[in-house]
């Protein structure tokens, strides 16, 4: 992968910088709410706009068939999914995409703080697209 073109680059560094801090101090150790509000007050310190909870809408040939919430809209274009459980499943990952797929948004994080080790799954809209376009 070209560095230099990732997209949101900086924003994505931060975004994993902040998760292995919370990390770093929380460990796996408590509940996503707890988790969610601490990711929410980093991310705010290290200066990216937060939005919590946002509905967005999911269309199908123009018509609103739905509504997605993520967990935080970064900057209002990168999606995060946060989970705090053993670990991540291979349907956590697909419902994820799904999500991203169905949006307007490009770029996409799926964390899971887990007692055993943090997971951080960067997904761009595209490659979710080419993987479960079938």
């Amino acid at each position: 992968m070209d560095v230099e073109k990732l997209l949101y680059k900086k924003e994505s560094y931060v975004i994993r910088g902040a998760c292995f801090d919370i990390y770093k101090k929380f460990g796996g150790a408590f509940k996503e709410s707890v988790i969610h509000k601490a990711l929410v007050t980093e991310l705010k310190h290290q200066g990216l706009r937060m939005e919590n909870q946002k509905r967005i809408e999911i269309t199908h040939r123009g018509v609103k068939v739905g509504v997605y919430i993520p967990d935080i809209v970064v900057d209002e274009r990168i999606l995060i999914e946060l989970k705090s459980k053993p670990f991540i499943t291979k349907e956590d990952e697909r419902q994820f995409w799904y999500y991203l797929k169905g949006s307007d948004y490009r770029l996409g994080f799926l964390i899971n703080f887990s007692p055993s080790r943090l997971e951080i799954k960067r997904r761009v809209y595209d490659q979710a697209r080419k993987e479960f376009s079938a």
